[in-house]
């Protein structure tokens, strides 16, 4: 761990430094205007005349001054990125009827899998080791013994989570569809044609000159991806607003087949959801929740390893599903490593680590040597939700909001891993101190929680 601080400090200081050579120009005039400022502004009315009298400019002069500093003067002003606000958003609540205790799930692989009770064997003492709950969710078509996926089943469960997390974030934000002029979404598994963007915008008559966009294949991270994507349209798309829409459609993600690799899917992800209004408009500065400070991305895939360390594949069966590497952890951590170079050593009052696994929050708290408290809200999120992909950040940034924590000027740490794989992190900055929700998805359990978790349950 110190090596790694080590390094991260070095890189830092070698990032000050280029951004001390890119800005040299401005560090080097504003002391020299502000002197100028303060002098002037020491002098009496007669000394300031005399001192004017005495420099001879004619009218000529003075207007091609005058231009010349306003011409600067805009270059400098337009040059700056707009400012990213984060209004407010919305997280999906599954249906309880689409609970998935354990117990229950246990015994649907068994009935499923009555050929092969050792990967049914295996699947347990995953579950037990898991931190995953009794109130997780899977779409309908998973409850099934055997589970019946199908294109038509998929489309079902995404019309449910982005029509009603998009019909959420609207009535909390009293945004009209007609203003909406940039819409993401980002799911990975599942993209049908017409894609889901087009779903959204059919749904609700969106305007026919819409920004779309329909991100797949992007993993956990890419609610990040997505964000990323929106700031730099926002940038050269002045007073303006987005909707991020981040989910993964759990339907056709049930693995059937008996490759150990490949069942883990089917003990940790879940249903879930969220929608992000996002704008730079200066009149939503005061309402919105939260401003975007920094968003770094970090892609390891020119690496074999860290490329096939999640990959989507056929097993020697020829049954789809996805399969994770024992090696991911160790890339995670190589990942984390070049992304906070990239951060630096920032003061950060929360953090959303993606819920992707009790391993995952695990190895990230000892990494980054973080308390009990700075991990709680993810790992209630993967005890409450489960794995809800790239969703799953959002969740926790709801937990903090919902348990009062949330005050003006703190600052809050997002941070994903996905496949190809990548590590993506935003920090944003708290605009003012967030009343505790009266909705949203911890409304009615937040009281219980956090909740003690054990090492491995009695199934």
């Amino acid at each position: 761990m110190a090596s790694l601080y080590n390094s991260v400090k070095l890189k830092y200081i070698k990032h000050c430094y280029q951004y001390l050579v890119n800005h040299i120009l401005t560090f080097f005039l504003i002391p020299i205007l502000m002197g100028f400022l303060i002098k002037i502004l020491s002098l009496g009315p007669d000394q300031i005349y005399e001192i004017g009298s005495s420099l001879h400019f004619d009218l000529l002069q003075f207007l091609g001054s005058s231009l010349m500093i306003i011409f600067f003067a805009t270059v400098y002003f337009m040059s700056k990125p707009r400012s990213v606000y984060l209004v407010d958003y919305a997280c999906f609540k599954p249906p309880a009827s689409y609970r998935v205790p354990h117990a229950t799930l246990v015994e649907h692989l068994r009935l499923s899998n009555k050929d092969n009770p050792e990967i049914v064997e295996f699947q347990r003492r995953i579950l037990q080791r898991s931190g995953l709950g009794d109130e997780t969710c899977l779409a309908p078509a998973n409850l099934y013994i055997p589970p019946t996926p199908s294109l038509e089943a998929s489309r079902v469960e995404a019309e449910l989570i982005l029509f009603s997390v998009i019909d959420d974030l609207l009535k909390k934000t009293g945004i009209k569809t007609k203003d909406i002029d940039i819409l993401i979404v980002n799911c990975s598994i599942v993209s049908p044609t017409p894609s889901l963007s087009a779903m959204v915008i059919n749904k609700y008559k969106l305007r026919s000159n819409i920004k779309s966009f329909n991100l797949s294949g992007m993993g956990c991270s890419a609610s990040l991806i997505s964000i990323d994507l929106a700031r730099e349209l926002l940038q050269v798309h002045p007073n303006s607003c987005a909707i991020v829409v981040s989910t993964e459609i759990t339907t056709p993600n049930y693995y059937s087949g008996n490759e150990r690799s490949m069942v883990l899917i089917n003990c940790l992800f879940r249903m879930g959801g969220a929608a992000i209004l996002l704008s730079n408009k200066k009149a939503d500065r005061s309402r919105s929740k939260y401003q975007l400070l920094h968003l770094v991305r970090t892609h390891k895939g020119a690496d074999d390893k860290a490329y096939r360390c999640i990959h989507e594949q056929e097993d020697t069966q020829g049954i789809q599903g996805v399969s994770l590497s024992k090696d991911l952890m160790l890339i995670a951590g190589e990942a984390l490593k070049s992304n906070i170079t990239t951060i630096g050593p920032l003061a950060f009052e929360h953090f959303c680590i993606h819920a992707g696994g009790r391993g995952v929050i695990d190895e990230l708290q000892k990494k980054l040597q973080l308390s009990a408290k700075d991990v709680e809200a993810s790992r209630m999120t993967l005890h409450r939700f489960g794995n809800t992909s790239s969703s799953s950040i959002w969740y926790e940034m709801n937990y903090i909001e919902s348990k009062g924590r949330m005050k003006k000027g703190d600052r809050i740490w997002q941070i994903a891993f996905g496949s190809g794989f990548k590590c993506n992190s935003a920090v944003w900055k708290c605009n003012r101190t967030i009343t505790t929700p009266t909705d949203g998805p911890w409304l009615d359990c937040i009281g219980r929680y956090p909740v003690s978790i054990s090492q491995v349950l009695d199934l």
